[in-house]
């Protein structure tokens, strides 16, 4: 263990530090959380084996890595803070990227906050700047993390989000991707899509699309994704007809002129007279 006083050449203090580990290619860590993982007197990561690897690539001896994850964050909350109280250096790392940021962490942090223990930031890798650096979209941008579980849920938060003219940027799982696409499709046509998979690594790759087009996207997909949804085409609407308005509108057909149904559709929703007009000339000729 290095002395508390080599701690204070190092410029390094007390307290909890949030470092940012690779995202992909393990060379990808800067000189500054190679250092304070060196001199850490306990190392949170969400697996250790994980960890591990990266720090025998850079010859980081650890005295002490404790698995720290969204099942056992509360339970070994007490174990970090009693370190933190006796004013040790305790680094939280995560598989990959930055702590806290669609990871666990809040927890943690929220305690030091609450006990006035010192919290720092090592910066590095973030595969939500990477993506949106290389997306060609606008550079205000909303980053979203992890799609809900529930489908209502999904649909509330898309509907809100489809309503800002901003870059978004998602993280999906390559197994929930062909799945939630039905939403992206449903609350962002009009705009383009930026799919990242594997970012830093040997076979990363981009595909780049309408958003229109997503569901004939069949390419194989594994692990973590990163998505970025452009702003809004020049002119678009706020609102498209979805397949609500569409169910409505054949109803509709049966019983009203299509200029009523216009003025309908148009009173509750900011979508183009246009757009509604020609879907019920599409749904009178296929009558």
């Amino acid at each position: 263990m290095i002395p508390s006083d080599q701690n204070k050449l190092l410029n390094f203090k007390s307290g909890l530090y949030v470092v940012s580990t690779p995202i992909g290619n393990l060379m990808d860590i800067t000189l500054n959380a190679i250092e304070i993982l060196k001199i850490s007197d306990l190392i949170l990561c969400e697996d250790t084996r994980v960890s591990k690897k990266l720090l025998d690539k850079h010859n980081i001896k650890s005295k002490r890595l404790l698995s720290y994850h969204k099942f056992n964050e509360k339970k070994n909350l007490t174990k970090a803070i009693k370190l933190l109280y006796k004013k040790k250096i305790v680094s939280i790392i995560s598989d990959a990227g930055t702590p806290c940021i669609s990871d666990p962490g809040n927890i943690l942090i929220n305690e030091c906050i609450k006990n006035q223990i010192n919290i720092f930031s090592i910066p590095g890798p973030s595969s939500v700047i990477s993506a949106v650096s290389i997306s060609g979209f606008t550079d205000k941008f909303i980053f979203y993390g992890f799609f809900p579980e529930k489908t209502k849920d999904i649909k509330k938060d898309l509907e809100l989000l489809s309503k800002l003219n901003l870059s978004i940027v998602f993280f999906i799982s390559a197994k929930k991707f062909k799945k939630n696409s039905v939403y992206l499709e449903k609350y962002f046509s009009g705009r383009k899509i930026l799919i990242c998979k594997e970012l830093t690594k040997m076979y990363e790759q981009h595909f780049r699309l309408e958003v229109s087009k997503i569901k004939d996207f069949n390419i194989d997909l594994r692990g973590e994704i990163t998505i970025v949804i452009s702003e809004k085409a020049e002119g678009e609407s706020k609102y498209k007809l979805d397949e609500e308005d569409k169910l409505l509108i054949k109803k509709l057909m049966k019983k009203l002129s299509i200029k009523d149904i216009v003025s309908m559709i148009k009173k509750n929703k900011d979508i183009p007279k246009k757009e509604i007009y020609n879907y019920c000339i599409q749904i009178k000729n296929e009558n």
